[in-house]
């Protein structure tokens, strides 16, 4: 029987026994509508981002609105300074867990475990060993090789279809880049190959909309979502528990620099056990996969788009690196113009509007002179700060000389563009996946020149992070490039 005849006969349920939210707190002045039981739930969707900035700036609410999702209270921060509270405050120290999140193992990762003493030694173990200054130097050279790799796919396809899908390409790029660093091999085979359709998989479910985040309705899975995930879990414990045991067989950990042999190699105090060992490298490989793929793809639509702006970056390779070599990571501090596009993008299109800025309040809180009570959950809406036009001139613009202008840093102190977050949630991983993304898009224009095969689309699609709706599709014609 259809999921939609359940829910038909639990709406009088709600009727009887559902209050809003809200209810009762006296500063919850700012929505004028919503839906009853239900709250502001129809608003979200694939485009919350945009719906809830129109939200704010209609009733007038960019610092703070207040709004119910089903049974949850949230309040959306618009504006730098609620932003700067929300992140930096310790009161909104812990990530929002929903199921999906638990039954994939997220809760026991960097990401989402709750702050305390293991989570603080997840993130010292991460930042000593997987993102730390000499490490990302060290993997350039396997950055390169799977950049190569990529190239030579730009012309395999431009050969047999006459074009280029750069979606493919960039994911199977970011997976080989993530299952080095993290498991000192891309070449896995088929469990390579099947890790990454377990990221997909992985991103499908946590993008689907599922009641039981908004409602107590634990006892019921209406669109098998936590079936789902329960089927996935278990393939990815399969999988890892499966490498991980390998690895101690073959005992050469205390060798090698890769993430999984760190682990194993800590000092027996320091030791995760298997299972938090699993969630920690299936985090890593989830979240680096599609975060690097998802902007280089927003980066090249806007490269085909603006042919100006993609002559002057290469421009600037060809000044900085010449013809005779490729570009190295040494070459990028000099690649100023190339930097401030990467930088604009990631205010137009910031990979995790929402989602990734979601905070938990851990106890009751004043913010902004309004109470805050415990177990709400906080969000802030970069894309809306990053949109906003008292903040930045003519922000539907496509305008990288606004970052040329003066210096600007997108790693979490300017909460007017902070798209890795800032405070102690902000993204581990950040100069890893920055240093990856200036290097491939280096790489990518200094050998092709790049033009639209059909008028570019930028629709978007907001899952766990904000996607192009369709996939680019381009021609990619080889530049004049000895190397």
């Amino acid at each position: 029987m259809e999921p939609y005849f359940w829910l038909a006969l639990l709406i009088p349920f709600f009727t009887i026994f559902y209050q809003t939210a809200w209810k009762n707190l006296n500063h919850n002045q700012n929505p004028k509508f919503s839906w009853p039981f239900i709250g502001f739930l129809p608003q979200m969707g694939s485009l919350a981002h945009r719906k809830l900035a129109s939200m704010a700036t209609s009733f007038k609410s960019t610092r703070l609105m207040f709004i119910s999702l089903g049974s949850m209270r949230l309040v959306v921060s618009s504006h730098p300074e609620t932003a700067k509270q929300i992140l930096s405050g310790n009161a909104f120290s812990d990530r929002p867990i929903k199921e999906t999140t638990r039954l994939l193992m997220f809760d026991r990762a960097i990401g989402f475990a709750p702050s305390g003493k293991y989570w603080h030694h997840l993130r010292k173990i991460a930042s000593n060993h997987m993102f730390s200054p000499k490490r990302i130097l060290n993997m350039e050279g396997f950055r390169q090789g799977v950049v190569n790799n990529m190239m030579q796919e730009v012309c395999k396809e431009m050969k047999d279809r006459g074009l280029v899908e750069l979606r493919g390409i960039l994911h199977k790029g970011s997976l080989d880049n993530m299952l080095e660093s993290v498991f000192g091999s891309s070449n896995f085979g088929c469990r390579g190959d099947e890790l990454g359709l377990m990221v997909k998989e992985g991103y499908e479910l946590i993008g689907e909309f599922n009641w039981v985040d908004y409602f107590t309705l634990g006892f019921l899975d209406l669109f098998g979502v936590k079936k789902r995930c329960y089927n996935l879990a278990c393939k990815v414990r399969d999988l890892l528990n499966g490498i991980i045991e390998e690895r101690r067989r073959i005992g050469d950990f205390r060798t090698r620099d890769d993430f999984l042999s760190v682990l194993l190699s800590l000092p027996q105090e320091d030791q995760l056990c298997d299972a938090d060992m699993v969630a920690v490298l299936w985090e890593m490989v989830f979240r680096g996969v599609d975060n690097v793929a998802i902007l280089l793809e927003w980066i090249m639509a806007r490269m085909v788009l603006h042919q100006d702006i993609q002559a002057k970056a290469q421009q600037e390779i060809d000044m900085c690196v010449g013809p005779n070599r490729h570009v190295q990571d040494s070459d990028i501090a000099n690649l100023q113009y190339l930097q401030a596009i990467v930088k604009e993008v990631l205010r137009l299109h910031p990979p995790g509007p929402l989602l990734s800025w979601a905070r938990l309040a851990i106890h009751d809180v004043h913010l902004d002179k309004c109470f805050i009570p415990a177990g709400t959950t906080a969000m802030v809406n970069m894309w809306a700060i990053a949109h906003d036009p008292m903040i930045w001139p003519d922000p539907s613009t496509f305008k990288p000389e606004r970052f040329m202008e003066a210096e600007f840093s997108i790693m979490g102190s300017d909460l007017r563009l902070a798209p890795f977050g800032s405070g102690r949630r902000a993204c581990p991983g950040k100069a890893l996946g920055l240093a990856t993304v200036h290097k491939w898009l280096a790489r990518m224009l200094q050998q092709f020149k790049w033009l639209p095969s059909q008028p570019i689309d930028l629709g978007e699609c907001l899952k766990l992070s904000l996607e192009m709706k369709k996939p680019l599709q381009c021609y990619a014609i080889a530049r004049s490039f000895k190397k």
